[in-house]
C-alpha cells in the first residue's frame, strides 16, 4: 500500500473507521465496498481490500444484513465433492458471485433427499440470498419449505416440468437415449452397465434400457454401486460383471471415474480395450481424454451451467419482479467418442 497503516485503537478491534483512514476513503465508501462492490470502482474496492489485511478489520456481516436485508450470501447444495463432476460448475458460479460481492457456503447432500432436508433447516436460519440445488428430487418438507421462504432458488444439473423456481440443467433421459443410440450405431448388442445407486445416474441407466428394448435388446447386466464414485468402485463393478460372465462387448458407466476404474481393471486383467470390451463414460473430466485409451463419454458443459445460474440469480437479487418469469435453461450435452469405444 502507498500509505502506512495506522494501528487500531489500543485494546480494541479494529473498525469500519480505522480501514477508512488507512484505505484514505470515508466509511461509508469502505462500507459500499465491502457490502455492495458493484457501486464503487474496482480500484477503491482494491484499496479497501488492502486496508481490511493491513488492519485486521472483520466486518460484521450480521448487522450489515439486518441493515440491508440482504447476507450476501449463496447456499450451494451438492452431492459430493469426492470427485470432481460438479468442479467446473461450482468454481464458475462462485467465480461470477464473488465478482459481484457475494460469498458461498456449500452444503453436501450424499445425494440423500433427507440429508439435504436436513442441510436447509440449518442453512435457512441464515437467510441466505440465494439457494442452488443439484437435482429436482426433494422430500415435500424440502419443497414446502423453500416455496414458503421468497429466496431465488436454481435447481441445476437435471430438468423437470415443475422447478420449484429457476432451473438451469439438461436431460438425463435423453443422455441415456443418446448413448443408446451411439452404441447401437456402433454395432455393439450385448451392453452392460456399472452405475451409482444416486437418482440421476439411474434415470440415465433405466432411459438407456428402454431406448435399447425398443430396439429388441432386453437383456442388460447392470452393477448398480453404492456413492459415491471412486476407482475402486469401477474396478470393482467390471470384476463383478466378469465373473458372472456378464461384461458384453461394451461397459457403459454413469460417470468417467467408474469408467476408469473399468478401464484400469481391464487393463489389469490384458482384456484389450476397445478390442475386446469397449468402455462409455459420463462426464467428460478433465482426465477422460487422457486415459489409456482415451474414454468416449457425455460432455456437460459446467462452467456455463454454473455462469447462466449465478447471472439468473444475480439478475433476481437486482429485480425481484423477474419472479414472475424465472429462467428454464436446456444446456444440452455433447456425446463425444474416443478410443475406448
Amino acid at each position: 500500500m502507498s500509505r502506512k497503516a495506522s494501528s487500531p485503537r489500543p485494546g480494541g478491534n479494529p473498525t469500519l473507521i480505522d480501514v477508512a483512514r488507512v484505505a484514505g476513503v470515508s466509511p461509508i465508501t469502505v462500507s459500499r465496498a465491502l457490502g455492495r462492490p458493484e457501486v464503487v470502482s474496482d480500484a477503491t474496492r482494491r484499496r479497501v481490500l488492502e486496508a481490511v489485511r493491513a488492519t485486521g478489520y472483520v466486518p460484521n456481516l450480521a448487522a450489515g444484513s439486518l441493515a440491508s436485508s440482504r447476507s450476501r450470501l449463496v447456499a450451494i447444495l451438492l452431492p459430493t465433492i469426492a470427485n470432481s463432476i460438479f468442479a467446473d460448475t461450482v468454481q464458475s458460479l462462485t467465480e461470477r458471485l464473488a465478482g459481484a460481492g457475494y460469498q458461498t457456503l456449500l452444503g453436501l447432500t450424499g445425494y440423500l433427499p433427507e440429508q439435504e432436508e436436513a442441510l436447509l433447516e440449518a442453512l435457512l436460519g441464515r437467510r441466505p440470498d440465494g439457494i442452488v440445488l443439484t437435482g429436482t428430487q426433494h422430500t415435500e418438507a424440502s419443497r414446502e419449505r423453500l416455496r414458503r421462504t421468497g429466496i431465488p432458488q436454481v435447481e441445476a444439473w437435471d430438468l423437470c416440468a415443475r422447478p420449484l423456481d429457476m432451473l438451469v440443467g439438461f436431460s438425463h433421459e435423453a443422455v441415456g437415449r443418446a448413448v443408446a443410440d451411439y452404441l447401437l450405431g456402433k454395432g455393439y448388442r450385448r451392453i452392460s452397465v456399472v452405475s451409482l445407486d444416486d437418482p440421476r445416474g439411474l434415470r440415465r441407466y433405466h432411459s438407456l434400457l428402454q431406448a435399447l428394448a425398443e430396439q429388441g435388446i432386453g437383456e442388460v447386466a447392470a452393477e448398480i454401486l453404492p456413492a459415491p464414485a471412486t476407482l475402486a468402485e469401477g474396478r470393482e463393478g467390471l470384476r463383478h460383471l466378469l465373473e458372472r460372465g456378464q461384461a458384453g462387448e461394451v461397459v457403459v458407466c454413469s460417470s468417467d471415474t467408474l469408467a476408469q476404474g473399468v478401464l484400469a481393471e481391464a487393463a489389469s486383467r490384458q482384456i484389450a480395450v476397445p478390442g475386446q470390451l469397449a468402455v462409455m463414460g459420463f462426464g467428460d473430466l478433465s482426465s477422460a481424454a487422457h486415459t489409456h485409451p482415451p474414454l468416449s463419454t457425455v460432455r456437460i458443459d459446467g462452467p456455463r451451467i454454473g455462469q447462466s445460474i449465478a447471472e439468473a440469480l444475480l439478475a433476481r437479487f437486482a429485480e425481484p419482479g423477474l419472479a414472475r418469469n424465472p429462467l428454464r435453461m436446456d444446456v444440452g450435452f455433447e456425446l463425444i467418442e474416443r478410443a475406448s469405444t
